[in-house]
């Protein structure tokens, strides 16, 4: 089979033009390379900072990574995106210009004998309900619709100001591991597993590139990293799945020597 690729937490559009489109020209060059490898391509979420699509408006840019996917699409590779908390408030685009996917929940799929659980994974896990709350809220037809009544100029700007707010819009340091007790994505997996068997769990989300297996089990969590820090992203070659850093030789557990 060919094999299947997996990315996340691209962040297009921050922290300015320049080095969003510098990532945006990465990201490009590493669909090049497995163009010819590859069946199909999940976006495991927060491809763009912000996202939203009016009717007959969409946001500016990107137009390399549009162009890139459109050209894959057209060969007949098959694209999955998954909504992110920064672009949650896409609409039919993905799915009218690229035949793409477009999925609002995890979803649990088996590739080759293997049982996959794909998703972005906010607000998965224990705790954190005010945030839950807000999702939901965010998420619906209804704020949605609020929303598409705003002028797209001013939309737009709206949202560019509080993109540039956000953490990973700032110099920062780097996100730490919790600890298998204390992290919720871990401990998320932990319960699926106790109702079902799972290969591999595959998130993003988290921002930070991890390969670590669920402890008593067989399954491997998978957190995908981000194009801001890390570079990193999964592969599928029909047996395995094995976590890559753009550009170096970096693989799987190198990313997380002090995970237990």
């Amino acid at each position: 089979m060919k094999q299947i690729l997996f990315l996340s937490d691209f962040h297009l559009g921050i922290p300015n033009e320049s080095l969003s489109r510098k990532r945006e020209k990465k990201i490009c060059s590493l669909l090049d390379l497995y163009k010819d490898k590859v069946s199909d391509i999940y976006f495991v979420g927060d491809i763009f900072d912000f996202w939203f699509e009016y009717k007959t408006v969409i946001p500016k840019g990107f137009y390399r990574l549009f162009g890139k996917i459109a050209e894959l699409a057209d060969a007949g590779v098959r694209f999955h995106f998954f909504k992110g908390n920064h672009d949650m408030w896409m609409s039919d685009l993905f799915t009218s210009e690229f035949n793409a996917k477009i999925y609002s929940e995890p979803i649990e799929v088996n590739i080759n004998g293997k049982t996959f659980f794909i998703g972005h994974g906010d607000g998965l896990g224990p705790g954190d309900h005010k945030y839950k709350f807000l999702k939901q809220f965010f998420a619906s037809s209804f704020c949605q619709f609020l929303y598409r009544w705003i002028h797209p100029d001013i939309g737009m700007k709206i949202a560019s100001y509080f993109s540039h707010k956000s953490r990973y819009s700032q110099p920062s340091e780097p996100e730490k591991y919790l600890g298998n007790d204390r992290e919720w994505l871990y401990i998320f997996c932990q319960s699926i597993l106790k109702q079902k068997t799972i290969d591999y769990f595959i998130f993003g989300h988290r921002h930070l590139a991890i390969y670590t297996s669920i402890e008593n089990t067989t399954a491997q969590y998978i957190n995908l990293g981000d194009w801001i820090d890390f570079d990193t992203y999964a592969v599928f070659d029909g047996n395995e799945v094995y976590l890559y850093q753009y550009g170096t030789d970096k693989k799987n557990n190198d990313f997380n020597p002090n995970i237990r």
